[in-house]
């Protein structure tokens, strides 16, 4: 038995030979979690698009996973336009609505080429 599980998501797959997610003892750490439409694979043009995709793929890593969106500890976005934080935290409260009860976020300024607006990356710990 293998220590660590990596956790695929089919409609999320990345093209390199890379998990979306990883876990160990409990520790679930993603990578780079897009806003691509999960029926085409494409990316939508509009931030509000890209945001409702990312944050769909978020539920279902962290469910394929095993555990749920009270897990994340924590999540990292990346923006194109840092002045666009209204539709992150948009699908933000509707993710997690209670506000005394929501992960740390941190964002940064998102430097990679490509039609990508916002990406983010999770951290969670599973229940055991």
């Amino acid at each position: 038995m293998t220590r660590r599980v990596s956790i695929y998501l089919p409609d999320s797959r990345h093209r390199n030979p890379i998990p979306n997610a990883c876990i160990v003892n409990g520790l679930l750490m993603s990578g780079v979690i897009l806003g691509t439409d999960p029926q085409t694979g494409e990316m939508p043009a509009t931030i509000e698009a890209q945001c409702a995709n990312m944050f769909a793929h978020v539920r279902a890593l962290v469910e394929t996973a095993g555990g749920t969106p009270d897990d994340i500890v924590k999540m990292t976005v990346w923006l194109r336009d840092p002045g666009q934080r209204k539709p992150v935290n948009d699908e933000w409260t509707r993710l997690f609505p209670h506000h005394d009860d929501r992960p740390a976020r941190h964002a940064l300024p998102l430097l990679a080429e490509g039609p990508s607006l916002v990406q983010c990356d999770v951290t969670a710990v599973l229940p055991c």
